[in-house]
């Protein structure tokens, strides 16, 4: 077992490589401000999504993972009980510096630890390739989601430890 799946299984945070990038579990009650902070400003703001659509009522059910830099908030996640992932977001300008990659696989890494073998996600269109390097493959057509085209993706998960 890697250092990081440790540490993320436990759910402690891991500070990771020169850029001071924290992925750690969440939870919906103590972790509220950081998690809305970066949905809203990504889906809301960036995406236009209406808030109504963002809060949707099911956070406090979901396993919540947080990405941190430099100890401010920049990406979020979140994994239902079934594993379906959703709601992945990362700020602007924290993007193209693995986040994402490494929000997923905090997840994956979870849903391993419940003993789950595979995890969906609906996918926006424009994020496809993102899902793809991650190790998802499509299923199904492309949809409608909040006036934003998505299609479902799936990934078969096992234990790597």
């Amino acid at each position: 077992m890697s250092y990081i799946e440790s540490v993320l299984i436990l759910a402690y945070p891991v500070v990771m490589n020169d850029k001071n990038i924290e992925i750690r579990q969440a939870f919906w009650e103590s972790d509220l401000k950081y998690i809305q902070d970066v949905r809203t400003r990504v889906f809301v703001q960036e995406q236009g999504v209406p808030i109504e659509l963002e809060c949707d009522g099911n956070d406090p059910q979901m396993t919540h993972v947080l990405a941190f830099v430099n100890s401010h908030a920049a990406g979020t996640a979140r994994m239902s009980p079934q594993g379906h992932i959703g709601r992945v977001a990362v700020l602007y300008e924290y993007r193209k510096n693995n986040i994402g990659t490494l929000l997923m696989e905090a997840l994956e890494n979870l849903a391993v630890s419940f003993s789950m073998d595979e995890v969906s996600l609906n996918a926006q269109t424009q994020a496809m390739g993102f899902y793809k390097s991650c190790g998802y493959k499509e299923e199904g057509e492309i949809f409608e989601e909040a006036g934003i085209s998505h299609i479902h993706m799936k990934k078969k998960i096992v234990k790597t430890y």
